[in-house]
């Protein structure tokens, strides 16, 4: 497919995207406050998930899932910064002005980091609770335990899974509301963070941590 083809074809596409995406944040902007929306900006961004996902070391049971969790989030972040290099779509006129570009990738606005970030937390905490009541045998508890494991049967509460979901698709939906990216910025980047998260479970968990 040549260029020109290819242009003819995604054009309407994007021109339909960029439409519905400022018509949803020119009618949600009244009723939002953005530091609303900042508060969920912050909660996703990788300088403070990565950290915070350091607390799995508190829980012995789930030890097992913090390489595949570190990694499928460097996996995240690298991949995500080469497809947006690749594509190169300007983020909407009308970003908040709050923005500050972290490296030279967060330009760009296909797909959405935030939205890949939050899905693949909400998909691995997803799979990795499914895969953890086959694997959680350690019948003592920590301090995280009691937060998001049912102390009956050890299982991860499925209260914290739907808590979890929530916050990932709300943050990613604000991410259209703030103006930072377009609707499909934000699907993009929704399906990149299931496939990442289904990866690394599949392929990046490694044994170091004894039960």
């Amino acid at each position: 497919m040549s260029p020109s083809t290819a242009a003819i074809i995604v054009g309407p596409i994007l021109a339909v995207d960029a439409a519905v995406s400022h018509a949803i944040h020119t009618a949600a902007k009244p009723f939002l406050p953005p530091f609303l929306l900042l508060l969920l900006e912050i909660s996703a961004d990788f300088r403070f998930s990565f950290p915070v996902s350091l607390s799995l070391l508190l829980s012995p049971p789930l030890r097992s899932f913090l390489i595949p969790f570190l990694l499928g989030l460097l996996l995240d972040l690298i991949l995500i910064a080469l497809v947006k290099l690749i594509f190169r779509r300007a983020r909407p006129a009308y970003n908040h002005p709050s923005m500050s570009a972290a490296v030279s990738a967060d330009h760009y606005s296909f797909p959405s980091g935030h939205a890949s970030r939050v899905f693949f937390v909400a998909a691995s905490v997803h799979f990795f609770s499914a895969a953890a009541e086959a694997t959680m045998v350690d019948p003592s508890y920590s301090f995280l335990d009691g937060w998001i494991r049912d102390h009956r049967d050890g299982d991860v509460k499925p209260e914290v899974v739907v808590v979890v979901w929530i916050w990932a698709t709300v943050t990613a939906f604000s991410r259209i509301l703030l103006g930072r990216h377009y609707v499909l910025d934000v699907a993009a980047g929704a399906c990149f963070g299931i496939v990442e998260a289904l990866f690394a479970l599949r392929f990046l968990r490694f044994e170091l941590f004894g039960r």
